[in-house]
């Protein structure tokens, strides 16, 4: 591979736990958990990784401001606005939904690494992004666009990576799971195995997407990290294995399937999950167990992606459980 441009922001490498509980009272696959909500960024979480990638390139270029887009609760701006502050650059969020009365979570962290906010509506996002990168550029303070959930060729490889970090800890595993919506965290797995020899199961249970629509979006980032590092690798399109069984209820949705996720994980394992990523990836883990999907001799890596600061969003204050 070429030698891309890295800055050194992650806690790495990451600690594999084993869910011995949670194992012993489903009565299915050993599960282990990768702790990606350990990379130390900002309460941490799967962007950190990317952002080593994305940063370098913005101080290659010579960037001054950082310029991102996501949900008001967004895991990715809180770690590029984290990541800005660090570095010193400005940093411009455009956030789709209403601006908060009181700001909790996610948002509120926003507000402490003293970021520019642009407020618009879902449907608007990527052509307000679009402006407001225009705006900074006319205005020359030099503004590098941090891609939506920092998925592109350049940040993907921060998942490509993260498979030779895998294999370098000794363990073996049947399957990984993990949440998948944006495609990069996924799109680097995938190429990190043909490149390192990693012949695991990798199943991204999508958050927000069709299948159709996120396996082509793994397989067109894929093929762009094998263009732009110049890669002797083809991807199988069939080893792009992605489960959109549990996301009909929307992006951000709360249902009884992600509460009851989280209430035990952090019952059993003591793990805290996030409302909207790994909450949803645990409920279709939990459920995939139930069905007999994988076999009882088969062990499960739960590749946690991080976000817990949400559960402190005052929207999804019905977690508890008694």
């Amino acid at each position: 591979m070429k030698t891309l441009p890295r800055v050194q922001i992650a806690h790495l490498p990451t600690r594999i736990e084993p869910l011995k509980c949670l194992s012993g009272i489903l009565d299915g696959p050993q599960l282990y958990i990768k702790r990606d909500d350990q990379t130390g960024l900002a309460f941490g979480g799967n962007k950190t990784r990317k952002l080593e990638f994305l940063i370098a390139e913005a101080i290659h270029q010579g960037a001054k401001t950082l310029i991102t887009a996501g949900a008001v609760q967004s895991n990715h701006c809180r770690q590029t606005a984290a990541a800005a502050a660090k570095f010193g650059f400005n940093c411009i969020l455009v956030l789709s939904g209403s601006p908060p009365t009181y700001p909790s979570a996610n948002y509120l962290l926003d507000q402490l690494f003293g970021v520019e906010v642009v407020f618009t509506d879902w449907d608007s996002k990527h052509q307000v992004l679009r402006d407001e990168y225009e705006k900074a550029k006319e205005n020359d303070r030099k503004p590098y666009l941090v891609p939506y959930g920092g998925s592109n060729s350049t940040g993907a490889m921060g998942y490509v990576y993260a498979i030779e970090e895998l294999m370098s800890q000794g363990l073996n595993f049947d399957w990984i799971v993990f949440p998948s919506s944006s495609g990069g965290t996924q799109a680097g797995m995938v190429v990190g195995s043909e490149i390192f020899g990693l012949e695991r199961q990798i199943l991204g249970i999508s958050v927000d997407e069709d299948e159709d629509v996120l396996v082509d979006k793994v397989k067109l980032l894929a093929e762009d990290i094998i263009h732009h590092q110049e890669l002797n690798v083809e991807i199988d399109p069939d080893k792009i294995l992605v489960n959109a069984d549990y996301c009909d209820a929307g992006y951000g949705v709360l249902t009884e399937r992600e509460i009851n996720a989280i209430n035990i994980f952090a019952r059993q394992e003591g793990l805290l999950l996030d409302p909207v990523y790994t909450g949803r990836a645990a409920g279709g883990l939990l459920d995939l167990i139930q069905k007999g999907f994988f076999k009882r001799k088969e062990s499960v890596l739960f590749w946690h992606t991080g976000g817990t600061p949400a559960l402190f969003a005052e929207k999804y204050k019905e977690i508890i459980r008694n």
